[in-house]
């Protein structure tokens, strides 16, 4: 039996979407009625429709209500694991290396045919043009700590749409999300100190926690609504913990995101534990429908470090990120001079007037568009051409979904006869330190999946048989 209220409402709700109650495409009965008819709360019905509408059950029409997609099987709606590891040092697989020595972290088939987007022309035009602009002085002297006014001033203005307010002097440009997480880790926590992270975990995260020597406490997620605080809470009555690394919007590897109400909760739990919360932003702005408000909207005690980059929504190459790092701001620049000591003038001012004449708000209404259609050719051909128990989430953003296989499927075997073929997984193993998840798989819709790549998609079917 679900433990929580609004889970119970889910999942009936479900069943009598599936029982063909509700029709794809017919409204549901307003929220006031479902409270009556239910005798539940008003948070309760909502929390019941967010996790609906995350699961991709039901969809939310501006001033209409809630509207039914489509059925699902008559599964019920996976739940928030109970089970909290101790804290423990990190080790991280030495298969980490291996994929990325294979460009496979989001590349099911790194071979596979390739696309050239139109924005990346736009782009690079931008960043010659600032290369030969003024190339003498940009060569001869470091930026700033900080990082490019003009840059720091766009993202600023970016987050401001999305009802963040931010000055130029929050943020300090980093070498990407990567290096800004690291600089929130250094600059909260000393070695043997415990950080709270999600569980599936982010495992570029782990691999930071095992270098700068902290510990990590697990703690369950749902592959809906993400970080467990009702665990969290639990955990620091055993516990102290130094930092928490959550990703409230479409969090790796599972696409959850994370309710307002749940990211107030774990704000209040910081101000009274006294501990940093590091946010990773890093696919706040690929949402289908909607750009989720950042955690850090919410922050009253500047405890919240806001980390993100343009890696997912614009390119992996270009290793330009960002920390807005709240009350250690100071540490965080001077840790980024120790760490990086300057990030590429042009390429900053490349990015800046890239934004500046609209063409990343362009680029993102595009793209997310896009990320919708390869999440529905992925969907599609799992459904049509695997076969077996398999679950899988259905993340209204992001870039990948989460595969629950069959109990008896060990995912790091599969990955070694795998590469055979030339097929690059991302096992269920690689999100966790506690060696959970050997029956799961990150799949990535990050690519177009046609050609070899959905053929490739097809023979992993076939070999999970």
């Amino acid at each position: 039996m679900s433990r929580f209220k609004y889970q119970q409402l889910a999942n009936e709700l479900l069943q009598q979407i599936n029982a063909r109650q509700w029709q794809a495409g017919e409204k549901l009965p307003s929220v006031r009625w479902l409270c009556r008819h239910y005798q539940r709360s008003l948070a309760t019905v909502q929390h019941a429709l967010h996790l609906l509408e995350a699961q991709g059950v039901i969809e939310a029409k501006s001033r209409a209500g809630y509207f039914v997609k489509f059925a699902l099987a008559p599964v019920q709606i996976p739940q928030f694991s109970q089970h909290i590891p101790a804290p423990n040092v990190v080790t991280v697989p030495d298969m980490f290396f291996d994929i990325m020595n294979r460009s496979g972290a989001f590349d099911i088939l790194p071979s596979g045919p390739q696309i050239e987007p139109a924005h990346l022309t736009i782009l690079m035009r931008h960043i010659g043009r600032a290369l030969r602009q003024q190339p003498f002085s940009k060569a001869m002297y470091y930026d700033e700590p900080l990082g490019l006014y003009e840059l720091r001033l766009q993202i600023t203005e970016h987050y401001r749409s999305t009802g963040l307010v931010l000055s130029a002097q929050d943020l300090c440009i980093t070498a990407g999300c990567q290096h800004a997480l690291f600089l929130a880790l250094k600059a909260s926590c000393k070695p043997g100190d415990t950080v709270a992270v999600e569980s599936p975990a982010f495992y570029g995260v782990l691999q930071l926690l095992q270098e700068l020597e902290l510990k990590a406490l697990e703690i369950p997620s749902s592959p809906q609504l993400g970080l467990n605080v009702d665990s969290l809470e639990q955990a620091l009555d055993k516990w102290q913990i130094s930092a928490c690394v959550v990703t409230p919007a479409f969090a790796t590897p599972t696409g959850a995101c994370m309710p307002a109400a749940q990211q107030a909760r774990l704000l209040n739990l910081a101000n009274k534990h006294d501990f940093a919360v590091i946010e990773d932003d890093i696919y706040g702005d690929l949402g289908f429908h909607q750009r989720p408000k950042p955690l850090k909207a919410l922050d009253t005690q500047d405890r919240v470090m806001l980390c993100s980059s343009f890696s997912k929504s614009l390119s992996r190459d270009l290793r330009i990120g960002w920390i807005a790092a709240g009350r250690w701001s100071k540490a965080v620049a001077r840790l980024k001079l120790v760490s990086q000591l300057a990030s590429s003038q042009a390429m900053q001012q490349g990015i800046a007037s890239f934004m500046a004449e609209g063409h990343y708000k362009r680029h993102l209404n595009q793209y997310r568009q896009q990320l919708k259609h390869q999440r529905e050719q992925l969907i599609n051909c799992l459904q049509r051409d695997w076969a077996g128990n398999i679950q899988h989430t259905t993340p209204q953003g992001g870039l990948a979904l989460w595969l629950q296989l069959n109990e008896g499927i060990n995912c790091q075997q599969l990955y070694l006869q795998c590469l055979e073929r030339g097929i690059i997984l991302t096992p269920g193993v690689m999100f966790s330190n506690s060696g959970d998840f050997n029956h799961y798989l990150r799949l990535s819709f990050a690519h177009p999946i046609v050609g070899s790549r959905k053929h490739a998609l097809i023979e992993l079917g076939r070999m999970l048989l």
